[in-house]
């Protein structure tokens, strides 16, 4: 790139921290007995700050790495050395490019500057003249996974963690050759996986063990040793002695069986995001353009489609929407919790008492032994239950050991922390008991009674109720200020939302505990007052009462399932619904009804559903398509009233901006940003749409119902 361009670019970047690159010269081992293989140039990437604050990439970064790789290149042709490396600081590789730096470019020219100095620098890493590897020793994401997707050979500890190309999710595509490498290095099916399916559902990420599996490093060393094991192991493969296999790579040109998978990866990859998106966010579409349209290009012609896809995508209002949602609310709100209190004052937290031995609390007992690494004990009322729990998280570590996610000393030492017991008794020396029981107030209130009795006067108590009032169920017990909301939302592993409900009577020790807790878990904790149904359920009630209200004045059921897909959210309402099961979606409504009044509509047909024994409303022909059977249509009874989608999806945006109008109102949470942290986190509010009240305040509704927006910027 000219030097203008560079100019303009580090100009919009005035504040980055540089990450530099360290050169090491490291004599390789000889092998088998042999003399050694010659000089080896090791680079560590490296910004100078602890090991909370990542490496990240900016233009000053890239420059300088290019400039060290470019004196490699004129090393190598002179003889000097036989192969370069890269690696990072302890921890990390590299974090990939600031989004927050990112979000600034003023234009598509200063986007596609950006994208095209990361091709030109990585491109170095093939064109060296000797071979290039990249040793992972701890987090790469996006641009930091690409450097290692762009050398020969790559190499990734055990302990490494957060590996990813997450550009789908933050509203951009993997710009720094991503699009084009990966698939070839792992096949399309498994990019796929990659670059969509793990990065729109949550974020997910791999672990070292993980990528390993899927080809995306050529050996996986453990920690304690790993840039030495790593440093012999490119010693055998310069020498020869070690071959490497990589059983997953696509050759080229495709053709016939490679040809065939592609189609099948792509066809997959359009499947998954429009049911999971309604296809409603453009950067996912993007990625799926690149890989359908790059199977035939040149990598030189798939760099350049990348860098337009990167200078489109980074001037739209859903990038910048994404990076408010992303780094203000995701990573910089829910990394410090409104209203959280000293965290000085939180109690160590050595023993966990589980009431309850069925689904949720075997999903509670894994997480607490697994993140917090001490003993947790079920209980349930029999033998019988008490086994069935203890022996579904063992079950579930043995998958978690089957898929490479954990070590089989981890799996051992997890199994033995979980143990069962028909008495409560099993808790006497626990710090922090959680329930896992029926939605019932009073059987609430009569377990804690009994938890209560034989704990220290210390011990946390704690429930997951997802609507019931945490003040109410206090009532009766010694210690009304030790019982805390904890509320997980489900999948309990994944969901990364955890509302801390902290009732009038709630300590403060308590609730720093709390806090502190839902850190070691790995959650994101929002504090919430205790009103009924919280934030995200009290939000999604209202949400699909608005759906079941027009379905029973008459609007037809295929226009109220799909009123809101231009939202893309994770699925349609009725879709939710069966997910939740419709008994347990119809009594919390009711709760809510009763709370609220008509603003939470109860639905007569879920009623004449459930009431007949009916699993859901849809159900699935052979060919995929969805109809009402003639049965369950018979039980319905509708209005003559019905809305278009058109009308729906206005008549919900008003819905939802009088429900969190008046949330803020009662001091549920600190402010909006919590609302929508919420939202994302615990619902899959769609990060393209920046939050659920910016997107209230886009729309219009915000001001109709409430005569003000909710954000004044």
């Amino acid at each position: 790139m000219s030097a203008r361009d560079f100019q303009q670019l580090t100009d919009l970047f005035p504040d980055e921290v540089v990450t530099h690159s360290h050169v090491q010269d490291i004599a390789l081992p000889g092998v088998d007995g042999a003399p050694g293989a010659g000089t080896f140039a090791l680079i560590t990437l490296d910004n100078g700050l602890d090991h909370r604050r990542p490496s990240t990439l900016g233009p000053n970064t890239l420059v300088e790495l290019g400039t060290v790789l470019q004196a490699q290149r004129e090393r190598a042709a002179r003889g000097e050395i036989a192969g370069v490396g890269v690696t990072g600081k302890p921890f990390f590789l590299a974090a990939g490019a600031d989004l927050s730096a990112v979000k600034e470019l003023k234009d598509k020219e200063a986007g596609r500057a950006m994208a095209r100095l990361g091709h030109d620098v990585y491109s170095t890493l093939n064109d060296l003249g000797v071979p290039s590897f990249v040793f992972i020793n701890g987090m790469a994401l996006g641009g930091g996974l690409e450097i290692a997707l762009n050398a020969n050979y790559r190499t990734v500890s055990t302990g490494a963690g957060a590996l990813a190309l997450p550009e789908a999710f933050l509203g951009l595509v993997p710009g720094w050759g991503g699009v084009y490498l990966l698939p070839r290095l792992i096949g399309p099916a498994n990019a796929v996986k990659v670059m969509l399916e793990n990065a729109l559902s949550n974020n997910r990420t791999l672990s070292g063990p993980e990528a390993f599996k899927l080809g995306m490093a050529d050996a996986l060393f453990e920690p304690a040793d790993f840039v030495e094991q790593s440093l012999n192991w490119a010693a055998r493969v310069l020498a020869g002695a070690e071959s490497v296999s990589r059983p997953n790579a696509v050759d080229e040109p495709l053709s016939g069986e490679n040809s065939a998978a592609w189609d099948a990866a792509v066809d997959h990859a359009k499947a998954f995001v429009e049911a999971k998106t309604s296809n409603a966010a453009p950067a996912p579409a993007k990625v799926i353009d690149l890989l359908e349209k790059g199977r035939n290009f040149s990598k030189a012609e798939s760099f350049e489609a990348e860098e337009d896809a990167l200078a489109e995508l980074m001037m739209t209002p859903q990038f910048r929407d994404t990076v408010y949602a992303f780094l203000d609310l995701v990573q910089k709100r829910g990394k410090r919790p409104a209203g959280a209190p000293d965290a000085t004052l939180a109690r160590p937290v050595t023993k966990v008492g589980v009431v309850g031995a069925g689904l949720m609390a075997g999903q509670f007992a894994l997480l607490f032994a697994r993140q917090l690494k001490v003993p947790v004990v079920l209980t349930d009322i029999d033998a019988a239950r008490v086994d069935k729990g203890v022996g579904y998280v063992h079950g579930e570590v043995d998958k978690l050991l089957a898929k490479g996610r954990i070590s089989p000393d981890a799996a051992n030492r997890t199994k033995s922390l979980v143990t069962g017991s028909v008495t409560k008794d099993a808790f006497a020396d626990a710090d922090f008991v959680i329930e896992a029981v029926f939605e019932e107030l009073e059987v609430k209130k009569q377990v804690f009674a009994e938890v209560e009795a034989v704990v220290s006067p210390e011990c946390i108590l704690a429930t997951n109720t997802s609507s019931l009032s945490v003040t109410a169920m206090a009532e009766g017990l010694e210690h009304p200020e030790r019982l805390v909301g904890f509320h997980f939302f489900n999948p309990v592993a994944l969901m990364p939302l955890l509302e801390i409900v902290r009732a009038p009577k709630t300590g403060d020790a308590v609730l720093a505990t709390a806090f502190a807790t839902a850190r070691a878990l790995r959650k994101t904790a929002v504090l919430v007052k205790d009103a009924p149904a919280f934030v995200v359920n009290r939000v999604l009630l209202r949400l699909m009462g608005e759906v079941f209200r027009a379905f029973d004045e008459g609007t037809d059921a295929h226009t109220a399932d799909n009123a809101l897909r231009p939202l893309g959210l994770p699925m349609t309402p009725f879709t939710l619904l069966a997910m939740v099961g419709l008994p347990v979606a119809q009594h919390v409504t009711e709760s809510m009804h009763a709370a609220f009044g008509d603003r939470i509509a109860v639905s007569a047909n879920l009623q004449a559903l459930i009431d007949a024994g009916k699993k859901g409303l849809w159900e699935k022909a052979e060919d995929g398509s969805r109809h009402i059977p003639a049965d369950t249509l018979a039980l319905l009874s509708f209005g003559t009233t019905p809305s278009t989608g058109e009308e729906l999806l206005a008549k919900t945006q008003d819905a939802l901006a009088e429900e969190v109008g008046l949330m803020l109102a009662e001091g549920v949470v600190a402010g909006p940003e919590d609302i929508d942290l919420c939202m994302i986190l615990g619902a899959g509010w769609p990060m393209h749409l920046g939050g659920i009240t910016p997107y209230l305040d886009r729309v219009g509704a915000s001001e109709r119902v409430n005569g003000r927006r909710f954000h004044t910027a």
